[in-house]
């Protein structure tokens, strides 16, 4: 018999012996109670003709006893008292019981002949007469009817509290019984089971703790012996496994290893706790050259609390928003830069586990960077003068030559004006941008209103939207707060995103301008339904002297300043694009 069998039956046993009880008493019950009302419900019937027939018998004593009797009424009476007797007949239900109604019968008919019997005067009670003794037999045949029916009734309380108390012997007895089998088939399961269950769970406890030198139970039951034969081989398969998976697994953590301190990059990987895990040679030269990181939070350990926070912020599951600022460090007595970045590093099940920081050395790039930006804006200062006088003599020579509409010289001199604008207009561009990333510009904040500026932005560009068949949209969330910026810097970050949107939407095209808060920050942004950037373009949208797309116009820096401009608001720029459905350049600037 298998074990699911046996706690089968043996549960089934348990229940079908309660459900046995429970029917049985509740039967037992039901039966006792309803004979039980059944027999007081008759004896109260008969103390009810009980209390008719001397209801009867009084009217009857009264009208002959009367000064005056009335006959109707003494035949009425009488005819009381034979219904009442006639009532009780039906519902006698023994000899016993006809009986005492026979008895009542023949002491009424007595009392009626005495009544009726001619003598003297009024009949009397109190003389000893046949009166008087005829009505003390009738008196005492009544009360043998009540007391009998008051007797019964006693009677079946007391035949029902016997019945009760044998169904409840009965109930207890079962209730035992339960017990007794509940108590032997627990024991037995506990016996069975529970001893070989208690050192499986010891035996796994060591298995995790690596431990494989285990004990297993030896049990009777089939299915026990054979999950206990199956541990067994379990136990020893992680045996053979981490004897034979031990040593890759150490060559396979070097090879790693090796790998990441090859690296010309710094690496540096943090536990979940951010506490430094390992740091590749090129990390530990470069960022603790005066100390042991091992184990250390690296925050604290750089004296750098900004680092300690996009350390939290990585480590909650985040990447970091902005492109971090660069780090300042002391090595060899020479102050370097270091450029940075980090992320998460999360489990199959979606845990956080760590994360990985890489550092790059940028000193001798930034210093480049800062002498080609030098040398842009001296330059652009340097072409600016003569451009702009070279512009302005070709104007006043232009308004002298006088030539045909039509002319090829008229078509070669508009030429050489727009392209002096395009040139005007790249010098200028290379000088803003120019100071932009060398800090030489200043802002002039001031609170604006979000809903106000995308309106007259909006406003700036709804004949050029016209024109072309563009529907130019505005979504603004209610209840922007006001920011605090510089009004003409980030108008002319909206008028180049939009002018973008516009040269790449197509007719029957839609621009949306929205706006609403993101936490601490307000998002804005300038959706189009153009023809997308691709992909593999998009990470260059921003650098300086990149055009995307066949529509190109001017040199490629006015992302490039937007880029700049929104960050030395303190905000960030992205784009979300799919090539084939549109564009959404966003601005995130802070509250």
């Amino acid at each position: 018999m298998t074990l699911r069998t046996r706690l089968f039956l043996s549960i089934s046993a348990l229940i079908t012996v309660a459900l046995l009880g429970l029917l049985l008493g509740l039967f037992s019950m039901m039966l006792s109670g309803r004979e039980q009302a059944r027999l007081i419900q008759h004896n109260f019937q008969t103390i009810e003709v009980s209390q008719r027939l001397r209801q009867a018998l009084g009217d009857e004593l009264v009208q002959a006893l009367s000064a005056r009797p009335s006959p109707e009424l003494l035949q009425l009476a009488r005819t009381h008292f034979a219904q009442a007797l006639d009532r009780g007949n039906e519902l006698a239900r023994n000899v016993e019981e006809r009986q005492v109604m026979v008895e009542i019968a023949n002491a009424h008919k007595l009392f009626v002949d005495a009544i009726d019997s001619p003598g003297p005067g009024r009949p009397e009670l109190l003389a000893d007469s046949d009166l008087s003794r005829s009505l003390d037999v009738l008196r005492n045949r009544l009360l043998a009817l009540h007391q009998q029916a008051m007797e019964n009734i006693g009677i079946e309380e007391q035949s029902a509290r016997s019945r009760t108390l044998l169904v409840s012997g009965l109930l207890g007895l079962i209730g035992i019984a339960i017990l007794v089998v509940g108590f032997i088939t627990a024991h037995s399961i506990a016996r069975r089971f529970g001893a070989p269950i208690e050192t499986l769970a010891k035996a796994a406890d060591k298995i995790g703790q690596g431990d494989f030198d285990v004990t297993l139970p030896v049990s009777g039951v089939a299915e026990m012996s054979s999950l206990s034969r199956r541990f067994g081989l379990m136990a020893e398969a992680l045996r053979l496994y981490r004897a034979s998976n031990t040593e890759a697994l150490g060559s396979g953590r070097k090879r790693l290893l090796a790998v990441l301190d090859s690296i010309d990059d710094g690496l540096v990987i943090l536990d979940r706790h951010g506490r430094i895990e390992h740091a590749n040679p090129v990390a530990t030269r470069q960022l603790f050259s005066q100390s042991d990181p091992q184990g250390q939070e690296l925050g604290t350990l750089l004296h750098n609390p900004a680092l300690t926070q996009a350390t939290q912020r990585v480590l909650s599951g985040n990447l970091l928003e902005e492109t971090p600022q660069d780090l300042v460090v002391e090595v060899g007595g020479e102050s370097r830069l270091l450029t940075w970045g980090m992320s998460p590093v999360s489990h199959d099940d979606g845990r956080n586990i760590g994360a990985v920081m890489v550092v790059r050395d940028v000193t001798e790039q930034r210093a480049f960077e800062r002498v080609r930006n030098d040398f842009v804006l001296r330059a652009s200062h340097e072409l600016r003068t003569p451009m702009t006088g070279m512009h302005m003599a070709f104007g006043l020579l232009a308004e002298r030559l006088k030539f045909a509409e039509d002319s090829r010289e008229r078509d070669l001199v508009r030429t050489v004006d727009e392209e002096m604008h395009r040139l005007v207009r790249l010098i200028n561009d290379l000088l803003n941008f120019s100071r932009y990333q060398s800090g030489t510009q200043k802002l002039e904040l001031q609170l604006c209103d979000i809903p106000e500026l995308l309106g007259q932005a909006s406003q700036r560009f709804t004949g050029q939207a016209r024109e072309k068949g563009v529907e130019l949209d505005l979504e603004i969330a209610d209840g922007l707060p006001h920011i605090n910026i510089d009004r003409l810097q980030i108008e002319r970050v909206l008028d180049n995103l939009i002018g973008n949107a516009l040269r790449h939407t197509p007719e029957g095209g839609t621009i949306r301008l929205q706006a609403r808060c993101q936490e601490e920050r307000v998002a804005i942004a300038v959706e189009d339904s153009g023809d997308g950037i691709p992909l593999s373009q998009q990470g260059r949208i921003f650098e300086p002297f990149v055009q995307v797309g066949r529509k190109k116009g001017g040199v490629g820096l006015g992302l490039a300043l937007c880029r700049e401009i929104v960050q030395l608001h303190g905000g960030r720029i992205a784009l979300r694009s799919q090539q084939g459905k549109g564009s959404r350049f966003y601005l995130l600037l802070p509250v």
